[in-house]
C-alpha cells in the first residue's frame, strides 16, 4: 500500500501523523513539501484524492485567496507552498488532511 505524507517536520500535527503511520508499520513516502513543492499537476491529483476544492487545502494565512478561481489558488500554492495545509496523507487513491490527526484513521 503506497502511503504519501506531505510533511513539515517543524509542525507537531505533521510529526504526529508520521508517528501514527509508522506505528501502523507502514512505509511512508515523506515529501517535505516546503522544500520540494508540488507542481500544479501534483496539487490537482492530491485535491482529487481529497475530494476537496483547492480552497479547502489553504492554511488560514491564505484565507484571502479562498474566493479566487481554482487555478489561481493552485498557482499560489505552487508559488508559495507554505499556503498548503498540513499534514496531507494519501493512501492509494484516497487522502485526508491530518487535522485533527484522528482524521488519518479514516483511510484505514
Amino acid at each position: 500500500m503506497a502511503v504519501t505524507l506531505w510533511h513539515n517536520p517543524r509542525c507537531s500535527k505533521s510529526r504526529a501523523a508520521l508517528q501514527l503511520l509508522e506505528d501502523k508499520g507502514l512505509e511512508v513516502n515523506t515529501r517535505l513539501y516546503l522544500q520540494d513543492a508540488p507542481d500544479a499537476e501534483a496539487l490537482r491529483e492530491m485535491l482529487a484524492a481529497l475530494e476537496l476544492p483547492a480552497a479547502a487545502l489553504l492554511r488560514k494565512d491564505g484565507a484571502a485567496l479562498k474566493d479566487r478561481p481554482e487555478a489561481e489558488i493552485i498557482a499560489a500554492m505552487v508559488e508559495t507552498p507554505a499556503l498548503i495545509e498540513r499534514p496531507v496523507v494519501r493512501i492509494g487513491d484516497r487522502a485526508v488532511i491530518g487535522r485533527p490527526t484522528e482524521a488519518i484513521e479514516t483511510l484505514f
